[in-house]
């Protein structure tokens, strides 16, 4: 089967009834006894995905019945920090017979093939010419499960164009080579031609990947999208599950219309709000500059309030190469690359310099408590002074969209700002 189901619509709200009963539709099909669920973890608090997998939870605890029956949850953090104890209680509640292992994506890892380097070289135009490792977390290959589900929400993504699946599996719980190469890909390609596609060359690389390789593991997709209801809460769009390409690319058209935020002219002035719940570093909080880099007038002002941020990278290599590097633009980027065995061992960390800058376009000002000006500015970008910043922009108070003289944006995770012209 394909397709187990594809429910929503872009004025829908599915209800937790509404998603239980196509759980239990889903678990229905399978009867497992020892299920792997690979969710995200707390940077993607609003996915949903923690309510999924406290609800297939619930529905497998009813229907397993051997003394030797499993549920396993593998958080898909690729590079991000593991999740600590309260955080994994804060998404997933408590489960007392599930356990929880974290991902090492340089360890951990079993190889299960390569994407050619004559297939990365065409697809990417000649601008890259290695080949890709497949490699993904060997307990998703050796815990003899009737069961894998991979959780998570299709949203516009700067690395691949959509978020998730094959992307969940093979960046969430693989391996380094991966992780660098496909998100070097990504930015070398250009990360316009990436935001908000379908069809790019890192989602060719991944989809050539899952039907080589992990098609015959037979991975279930079960894929949120999520939006914005008229009180301002997250609401769910649509719920769709499939163990191949198709259900994905049914959620991600309906992620276009519910999640994209199309305008009629540039943006002069941006405040962004950075949940400090979700975002404690600028590998993550940098959504802020991704996701509304289409929108932004040349010589605009981004000003992204994250009283959360602590560090630049969640992983302690890519932290230190951020703080050597800095933001300068990709010329520079690909310069310091060329030129640097350490930045070019750890190509996410490069592509990541790329899309972190607006390439002298506008400016970029993080107003921020625990990293200092020196810190800031030090990598790059502009500082604010945080308590000044939420004096001025009371993230309580403001509502998104456009105000007197600036757009507000409450979580920049959650779509995609661009100008119609550049879709149309």
């Amino acid at each position: 089967m394909s397709v187990y189901f594809s429910h929503g619509g872009e004025n829908e709200i599915i209800t937790n009834a509404q998603k239980q009963e196509l759980i239990q539709k889903l678990l229905g099909e399978h009867q497992p006894e020892k299920i792997l669920v690979l969710p995200p973890d707390i940077t993607r608090l609003h996915s949903n995905a923690g309510l999924l997998t406290q609800l297939l939870y619930q529905q497998w605890v009813e229907q397993a019945k051997t003394s030797d029956k499993r549920f396993d949850v593998l958080p898909a953090i690729g590079t991000h920090s593991p999740m600590s104890p309260q955080q994994v209680e804060t998404m997933f509640g408590r489960m007392e017979q599930a356990t929880f292992y974290h991902h090492d994506w340089r360890n951990e890892i079993q190889r299960l093939g390569e994407v050619p380097a004559d297939i990365v070289r065409e697809i990417s135009g000649g601008k890259i010419d290695y080949s890709i490792p497949v490699e993904i977390n060997r307990r998703i290959v050796e815990g003899e499960h009737d069961l894998i589900l991979s959780v998570g929400q299709v949203v516009p993504h700067e690395v691949v164009g959509m978020a998730n699946g094959f992307k969940n599996v093979l960046v969430g719980t693989g391996g380094a080579e991966m992780i660098n190469k496909s998100h070097f890909l990504g930015a070398v390609d250009g990360i316009e031609r990436m935001l908000g596609q379908t069809e790019t060359s890192v989602r060719y690389v991944f989809n050539y990947a899952h039907q080589n390789y992990l098609k015959p593991i037979g991975i279930v997709y079960l894929m949120s999208v999520m939006g914005s209801a008229e009180t301002g809460e997250t609401v769910m769009r649509g719920l769709f599950a499939g163990d191949d390409h198709q259900a994905f690319e049914m959620a991600a058209e309906l992620s276009r219309k519910v999640n994209f935020n199309l305008l009629a002219q540039p943006l002069k002035r941006t405040v962004v709000y950075l949940d400090p719940l979700e975002f404690k570093s600028t590998w993550l909080g940098n959504k802020s500059v991704y996701r509304t880099r289409m929108a932004m007038a040349d010589r605009g002002e981004l000003i992204v309030i994250a009283p959360g941020l602590r560090e630049f990278g969640e992983d302690s290599e890519i932290d230190r190469l951020i703080r050597k590097y800095g933001y300068l633009g990709t010329e520079m980027t690909l310069q310091q690359v060329a030129g640097n065995d350490d930045l070019r061992r750890n190509l996410s960390a490069a592509a990541h310099l790329i899309h972190g800058t607006s390439e002298g376009r506008f400016r970029i000002i993080y107003a921020t408590k625990h990293l200092s000006q020196a810190e800031i500015e030090g990598v790059g970008y502009q500082w604010a002074d945080l308590e000044q910043t939420l004096a001025k922009y009371n993230p309580g108070k403001l509502t998104d969209g456009y105000h007197d003289d600036f757009f507000y944006i409450s979580n920049p995770a959650q779509g995609l700002w661009a100008l119609k012209s550049q879709f149309s």
